[in-house]
């Protein structure tokens, strides 16, 4: 799967789940890390949680991968989920407007998709 739809497809699991301010940009001409991010915020450190659980689980039942590198489950402000062409962020509020992965990466081409679209 392309990391386009592999984008899209996280975006709607995040959405189902009711993430916040769901944002996917690409970012392949700026980096060779990933080809997209996808930003998400939860409203408390346990939908933060349930959110990247979420996100596992459905890739790798519907898509049979697994993360790569999972980072902040510990802290549970912002939890990393390392899926190779892209990589999820997802943050508490707090950390999201600390963090400013959105303003880090505005050079990147911000990536329309309906909501509820998988």
């Amino acid at each position: 799967m392309k990391g386009l739809e592999l984008s899209k497809k996280i975006a709607g699991y995040l959405d189902t789940k009711k993430a916040k301010d769901i944002k996917i940009i690409k970012i392949d001409d700026l980096t060779v890390v990933t080809d997209y991010i996808v930003i998400a915020t939860g409203t408390s450190t346990t939908q933060v949680k349930s959110l990247a659980d979420e996100v596992d689980f459905m890739v790798d039942k519907e898509l049979g991968k697994q993360p790569a590198r999972v980072e902040g489950y510990e802290s549970k402000n912002w939890i990393l989920l390392d899926y190779e062409t892209v990589i999820v962020h997802v943050f508490h509020p707090q950390a999201r407007e600390y963090y400013n992965l959105d303003k880090l990466w505005a050079d990147g081409t911000e990536i329309e998709f309906e909501l509820g679209e998988e």
